[in-house]
This record gives structure tokens, sequence and C-alpha cells, in this order.
């Protein structure tokens, strides 16, 4: 009976030292995660009218959710009265082990974010990285999938394309095709400009703007260089050029500059 009401005492005494706390404590962690609530709705609107990749938008939002929640709990901690010395301790000693361990993860991550929200490259853009060219597929977190133009598909760590030289071949919405004949000293340069001219003005591909260049680049002592230089639309450029070169051929072979007419 002793030990019954002793223990009686001592716990109404703990009730009357810490209840007022734990009250406060239950009522202010409703009231976060009411306004924990609020923020993931303002939030879900924000990101909606916003331009953001849906994959960096969710991972913004639950970043900034999960930062709220974490300072709730430390200030319910504290209004309990719990120290926080040894859980900080605990708290940074995790970190920097699982920093340590996926440094590397982390810089792709990191990379990625940057990479979605700077957008440098974005999906169907066609782009030379890492010695490799091709379209881009797929823009991920920690790596960019990459398909070949001979039909190999490449995924390449996040941090690579952040830190080095990306050629975007596409992103301008057209490229110059330098092309270069030779001829011989006794073919008219005015009569073969004439030709490549009048070629390439009747192809559809070729952009009016910028304007065809065409002009001597090289003397050599037997022959002199021409370099063609035409604008043609980013994507499709390789077959572009591959259709110029042949109709180039044709019409000088048909104005008896090259081979037999």
């Amino acid at each position: 009976m002793k030990y019954l009401e002793s223990f009686y005492q001592r716990g109404l005494h703990w009730l009357i030292t810490h209840g007022p706390r734990i009250i406060v404590a239950i009522v202010v962690f409703m009231l976060a995660q009411f306004a924990i609530r609020l923020a993931r709705k303002w939030l879900r609107a924000i990101f909606t009218k916003s331009h953001i990749e849906p994959s960096v938008k969710t991972f913004l939002a639950n970043l900034i959710i999960v930062v709220l929640q974490v300072l709730a709990f430390i200030v319910l901690m504290k209004i309990v009265g719990i120290k926080m010395t040894v859980f900080a301790s605990i708290v940074a000693g995790l970190t920097v082990a699982v920093g340590l361990a996926l440094s590397g993860t982390m810089q792709n991550f990191a990379s990625g974010v940057l990479i979605l929200l700077l957008k440098p490259y974005k999906v169907g853009d066609n782009v030379i990285t890492q010695g490799q060219e091709g379209t881009v597929t797929s823009i991920q977190l920690f790596y960019t999938v990459i398909l070949t133009f001979d039909n190999k598909t490449v995924i390449v760590p996040n941090s690579k394309l952040s830190n080095e030289i990306i050629l975007n071949l596409s992103r301008e919405g057209k490229r110059r095709m330098d092309i270069d004949l030779k001829f011989k000293y006794d073919l008219d340069f005015a009569k073969i400009k004439n030709v490549i001219t009048a070629s390439l003005n009747s192809f559809s591909n070729i952009l009016k703007d910028p304007a065809l260049r065409v002009g001597i680049s090289k003397l050599e002592p037997d022959s002199y260089q021409i370099t063609v230089n035409a604008w043609g639309p980013a994507h499709g450029f390789e077959d572009v050029k591959l259709q110029i070169n042949e109709k180039l051929m044709m019409d000088l072979k048909n104005a008896g500059l090259i081979g037999a007419a």
C-alpha cells in the first residue's frame, strides 16, 4: 500500500511538472501538421503554374515538407524539454557516414536537379558529349539517356554532363553545312558558283536566312578549293547533307564541270 501511494505521488508530481508542456506540445504538433498540410497545397498550386520539370517539382515539394517536419520535431523536443545534444550528435554522425558512402550518387543527384532547372538541353535535343552523339531521350535525376544515331542507348551520369562540355546541336533550330569541292584551274569559278547557287536555291530544305555562301577557300598548286556554307534544319541535318551532296554532284555533272556530262 505504501509503495502504491509513493508511486501515485511520484506520478502526480511528474504530471504536474510535465503535463502542461506535454499539452502545449500536442497543441503545437496539431497546429504544425495543419500548417504543413496548407504548405503542401500551396506548393502544389505554385508548382502547377510553373514550367519546372515534373520530377523536380516532386523532389522540391517533398524536400520542403521534410524540412518543415524536421523543424516541427525539433520545436516539440524543445517544448517537452528533451535535450537535443545526443540526438544531434547521432544525426550528424549518420549524415557524415551516409554522405561519404553516397558522395558520387549525390553529385549525380545535385547535377540532375541543376540540369532540369537550368535546361542546357532537353528531351529531343541532339547533343555531343562524352564522345557520344545522339538524341536525348530521357533526363532523370541521376542520369541522362542518349540514343545514338546508330541506335545505341548511352546512359551518362549527370555529374559528367554538368561539369564538362556539351555540344547542343539542335538548340538553335538550324545548323550550317560546310561542303568543300576541288576544281582544276581551267574550270571557270563564276560558272561553278552559278551552278552551285542555282542547285542549292532550288533545294527545299535549304534555309534562305542566313544566306547561302559560296567562295574560294584554298589555292593549291594544281587546283583550287571552293567552300559552300548552307544552312538547314538542325533535326535531320545529316540526311539533308547527304541529299545536298547528291544533288550538287548531279548538277555539276550535268553542267560538264565534273566527270562526263
